[in-house]
């Protein structure tokens, strides 16, 4: 069926069949009839643009194109010979879904490289996985239906082990769909994966290395401990699952021994209570004993007396009175009674001496009592204060988190022995107090059990060895934001704490280290190392994970005993880190390419990730190479929903991301994240925003790119075979042509500088002008017959701006763009490289970019704004025409430019002028900021003498001095312009505005005659909506009928040839609305408009 047909000179029609058509027929006849003769065909130069904005579609098309084509493999080919521009990916885990952030990740991850790949780069981007560690296990337990590691054992950990590693890519078909659904360009088919064999021995390079510098070692610490886990975690993975939480505290009596008084000590941790040995002052500060009014002597800090005593002031008596005072010092080895009287027959047993006060600096007046209780088991200043007293070790809570039988809790997990010490020690009279208090406390990011801090044997890589070199090193990355880098990374590198290496599981790297029972110990950096070492032939070949790696044993060079390996794994954040030289598998190969890829220039990644993979990629970096892992690295902010709350599945607002790509599109998702803010701030994620953005720049470049394609094919225009002769050009090209090359230039340096909503902007920017201002100035020239000079001008101009912008924007909406170039260039030029993504990035030709005619232009830009904004205070309509409007701009404009400003105002005369004071005047009251303190009572009598100025004369004072002098009760003042609102008021008749140094002011008298001509604007404004709304095709001949208003009727016959003209109409009926009829109300008149094609 043929849809669409166009009139030509002839009396044939032009016809174009459906998106997919590739033809044009000239045919002759009466298109409404089936009788038409087929003159000639002709195949179409360019497939028809379907000018609906549902991207969805046509992007999965994009997306087969490129996998069927290999353009990405093309794209790495063709730049192979090209300086080398490294991005490291950060791995996911593929056991685990995408989320809505992982796309913003993604499209930041890959615009970066598409750009230099254009700019001639060779940009590797392998993909990678990151297989090991805790999340894999408790998704294994999950669906094995195991809970912890005594299961796990009985189960067996072979068994098991393989579990984990069939479990690690549960998601990985979901991850590469998502990942080509969003555009993410990288190489998924060769990926690094962490739990292969060849990168382990890397890592055991690594650790060896580390082992030789000395700063791998094994310590008994106080590290934070997941019960439910098993294992301790490393500082950086506890900064991630902090949870703000309610909880008691504990101030406790504690007897003082010989005495009938109690030292009053606070602890948020009350299930620490029985394991107890020891009281802590500040030597230097001041100490109390005090009567109190419940009855009790208590000895406390006397900095804290109100705050912990006060409640108990009654209305005659005083909370409390000081008996005597001590510094802290004074008060060092004072006895007590322990508090349980299990910790009192441990200790006895154990023939040390316990439970007396000590002294440390630690120990703050901000809370509490100014008395801490020391458990030296369960924390880091506990611990050290222990050491230096030679305090008992009681640690009554065993691996499960769960208080030991030595207790009156034997099996209680910790935190629900909280309650039960309070009441007990309620019970007994020893609890003063235990206030609610409100904190951030550590849980497990991976299975959120509460940590606890629990002293056992871990190994730790000693990063304070090494914190000057970490803060050099990272001094010279570039952080985008600057103030992560220097702030958060930067302070969290300042308080580096030795790395908590080792894990008590079974999925991991295995630590590298045999030890023998007399205390001797080997690391081991690589196959060969332990070959050598074990004189076993499996040491070639076995797995290296548990249990295959622990059955190999070596004999000690010391003793003459049997070494085993420890039986920790290692923190599955060093397998990360180790990416940029276990990816390919150095130092045992691919030397020269690590030293081509390393370091990266560019990473990006979460802002969590400061604690996370950026923190370990520039630990493992600066221990073995002294140097920065990455030049250039993007902080990206957190996706969060449109109210700015955190997006979980329990509130029900997170955004499945394959909804979110099959309703909105990757290039509007991707353009979202773009323009919206910053990339390190929180990003809000609405369907509303994605759709404005899609709205205002997709919508409007891909609407501007079918209006060429409509009118080339009509034109049958090949742009292959005209120049662009810059010397011909009119004005309104050779500005387009500026604003595109100025374009180019910008965002080729934005994106340089990684500035990415600054590039979009700018994109945004020419895009909305090259429609809204280039193409509707334009339009007649491209409806124009024949090929004139003119028209091939306004052709080529826009051909040369639309393929451009396809290149330029291709990093950034990939998808789009590809549609764009393809139709565009390779339909013409069958030599042409077949994707955008294989072009160079554009270049900038500096002869077309003319500053002062695109401030001209700018100029009258912000007029038309100005003007349109007095016709809206008007109420004056843009299609009735004004007689007369004044400019006064510092720019001296030419006849063109003030021609483009009557025409868009519908101004009949526009006169440019540096002086419109006699038709604007002007009112002025005090700036209350700064007149109000300097006048004080008299700030009223200001207000009436500003009120009652000639506006005029004082706004032309103000413009040659700079300031107002009034007499205020005889004295003279002077004002400066700061100090005064100044409000423009318009004459009668005259309606004026001010912006950016640009006054318009519009005359808005109207004669009959302008009165007329708006009606006759208003009836052909209305037909021509209606040719639309009719579904008529932009050639269609058309009769116009009215009826039910004779005014209307009047105006249309005295105008009526200009009507006929402009709509087309073969013929104007007066006696009835007939076809296509709708009512309207132009200008206050009812009237009845019918079309019909003819």
């Amino acid at each position: 069926m043929l849809t669409a047909f166009v009139l030509l000179q002839d009396e044939s029609f032009f016809y174009a069949g459906g998106e997919s058509c590739k033809r044009i027929l000239y045919v002759t006849g009466n298109p409404n009839s089936n009788r038409l003769i087929i003159l000639k065909e002709e195949k179409a130069l360019y497939q028809k643009v379907d000018t609906n904005l549902n991207f969805v579609d046509r992007e999965k098309k994009v997306e087969e194109f490129w996998k069927e084509n290999h353009i990405f493999e093309k794209s790495m080919e063709n730049r192979k010979e090209g300086p080398t521009y490294t991005f490291y990916d950060g791995p996911p885990t593929a056991n685990g879904k995408p989320h809505i952030g992982h796309v913003l990740t993604r499209v930041i991850k890959d615009m970066i490289p598409r750009y230099r790949a254009m700019k001639g780069y060779m940009v590797p981007r392998k993909a990678g996985w990151d297989t090991h560690g805790l999340p894999v296990e408790l998704e294994v337990e999950k669906k094995l239906g195991l809970d912890g590691k005594e299961q796990i054992e009985e189960y067996g950990m072979e068994p098991f082990i393989q579990q984990c590693k069939e479990s690690v890519w549960k998601y990985k078909g979901m991850w590469e769909d998502f990942s080509s659904t969003v555009g993410f360009w990288a190489d998924m088919e060769h990926p690094y994966v962490t739990y292969e064999d060849n990168y382990i021995e890397s890592e055991w390079w690594a650790l060896k290395e580390i082992w030789n510098k000395g700063l791998l070692y094994k310590g008994f610490k106080i590290v934070p401990y997941c019960p439910r886990c098993g294992t301790p975690l490393s500082s950086q993975e506890v900064s991630q699952g902090y949870k703000l939480v309610k909880e008691r505290s504990a101030i406790a009596r504690f007897k003082v021994v010989g005495e009938d008084a109690y030292f009053l000590a606070w602890t948020t941790t009350p299930w620490t209570l029985p394991s107890n040995v020891a009281l802590c002052v500040n030597p230097d500060e001041t100490y109390c004993k005090v009567k109190a009014a419940d009855g009790y002597t208590y000895y406390m800090a006397e900095a804290l007396l109100d705050k912990v005593l006060g409640k108990l002031a009654k209305e005659e008596e005083p909370a409390y009175e000081v008996l005597e005072t001590y510094k802290g010092k004074d008060l060092e080895y004072k006895e007590y009674e322990p508090l349980f009287k299990c910790t009192g027959d441990y200790v006895a047993s154990k023939g040390k001496k316990a439970h007396y006060l000590v002294c440390d600096n630690y120990v703050t007046m901000s809370d509490g009592t100014g008395i801490v209780h020391i458990a030296p088991a369960f924390g880091e200043d506990d611990s050290r204060v222990g050491r230096e007293y030679d305090l008992p070790f009681v640690q009554f809570v065993d691996g499960k988190g769960d208080l030991t039988a030595e207790t009156p809790y034997a099996g209680v997990f910790v935190k629900k022995a909280d309650p039960m010490v309070l009441a007990d020690l309620e019970k007994e009279g020893k609890l003063f107090d235990a206030p609610k208090f409100e904190h951030d406390y550590p849980h497990c990011w991976r299975c959120d059990t509460p940590l606890i801090y629990y002293a056992r044997e871990s190994w730790f890589i000693k990063m304070t060895a090494v914190k000057d070199d970490l803060i050099r090193n990272n001094n010279t990355i570039n952080w985008i934001p600057e103030s992560i880098g220097k702030g958060r990374f930067g302070d969290w590198l300042e308080n580096v704490q030795d790395w908590g290496i080792s894990r008590n599981r079974y999925w991991g790297t295995p630590l590298n280290i045999w030890e023998c029972s007399c205390g001797h110990m080997e690391s081991v950096g690589s196959r060969q190392d332990l070959y050598e070492k074990t004189g076993d032939e499996r040491a070639k070949t076995v797995e290296l994970h548990r249990p295959y790696i622990d059955e190999l044993t070596m004999k000690c060079p010391e003793c003459g005993g049997t070494m085993h390996r420890v039986p920790e794994v290692i923190d599955c954040w060093f397998d990360s880190g180790a990416m940029p030289f276990a990816q390919h598998h150095y130092p045992f190969e691919n030397q020269e390419l690590f030293k081509q890829q390393f370091p990266a220039n560019f990473i990006s990644e979460a802002v969590d990730q400061t604690r996370g993979w950026f923190y370990s990629l520039l630990a493992e970096s600066t221990l073995l190479f002294n140097q920065a892992p990455y030049k250039n690295v993007i902080v990206l902010g957190h996706v969060q929903d449109e109210n700015g709350q955190k997006m979980s599945k329990s509130k029900g607002n997170a955004v499945d991301p394959f909804d979110a790509l099959q309703t909105y599109g990757a290039d509007a998702i991707r353009w979202y994240f773009y323009i919206n803010s910053a990339p390190w701030l929180p990003n809000r994620f609405h369907g509303k925003a994605v759709q404005e953005g899609q709205r205002k720049f997709m919508g409007t470049l891909w609407n501007t790119y079918a209006f060429f394609v409509l009118y080339a094919n009509i034109d049958n225009f090949d742009a292959t075979k005209y120049t662009l002769d810059y010397d011909k050009l009119p004005v309104m090209d050779k500005w387009l042509l500026s604003k595109l090359n100025t374009l180019v230039k910008t965002v080729d340096e934005d994106l340089n500088d990684y500035k990415i909503p600054e590039t979009a902007r700018a994109l945004q920017g020419f895009v909305d002008e090259m429609s809204n201002w280039y193409v509707r100035r334009c339009r007649e020239r491209f409806w124009a017959k024949g090929m004139e000079q003119d028209k091939v001008n306004a052709y080529m101009t826009l051909y040369t701006a639309l393929v451009t912008i396809s290149k330029a924007a291709a990093p950034m909406i990939p998808f789009m763009t590809e549609d764009i170039y393809r139709n565009l260039v390779c339909t013409l030029d069958a030599n042409a490289p077949e994707s955008v993504h294989l072009c160079d990035f554009p270049e900038v030709n500096e002869a077309h970019i003319d500053k002062k005619l695109e401030e001209d232009m700018e100029t009258v830009l912000e007029a038309v704004v100005i003007g349109r904004a007095c016709r809206n205070t008007a109420n004056i309509k843009n299609r009735q025409p004004i007689g007369k409007m004044y400019i006064k701009a510092d720019a001296e404009l030419s006849e063109f430019y003030m021609d483009i400003i009557k025409d868009e105002l519908n101004v009949k005369e526009a006169v440019l002028t540096q002086d419109v004071s006699e038709l604007t005047t002007y009112s002025f009251k005090p700036q209350l900021k700064t007149l109000g303190r300097r006048f004080g009572k008299q700030i009223n009598n200001v207000k009436e003498i500003l009120a009652g100025l000639d506006g005029q004369k004082a706004m032309a004072e103000i413009n040659e001095k700079g300031n107002l002098t009034i007499m205020v009760d005889g004295n003279e003042e002077v004002l400066e312009k700061d100090d005064l609102l100044i409000e423009a008021a318009q004459m009668e008749g005259y309606i004026s505005d001010t912006d950016h140094g640009i006054t318009v002011v519009l005359d808005t008298n109207l004669t009959p005659e302008l009165i007329e001509e708006g009606f006759v604007r208003e009836v052909i404004s209305k037909i021509q909506t209606m040719r639309k709304d009719a579904g008529f095709e932009v050639m269609d001949h058309i009769c116009v009928s009215m009826q039910d208003n004779d005014k209307i009727a009047d105006i249309v016959k005295k105008n009526e040839e200009q009507i006929k003209s402009e709509v087309l109409a073969n013929e104007t009926k007066y006696d009835g609305a007939v076809g296509f009829t709708k009512e309207w109300n132009i200008n206050g008149e009812k009237v009845m408009l019918g079309v019909e094609k003819m």
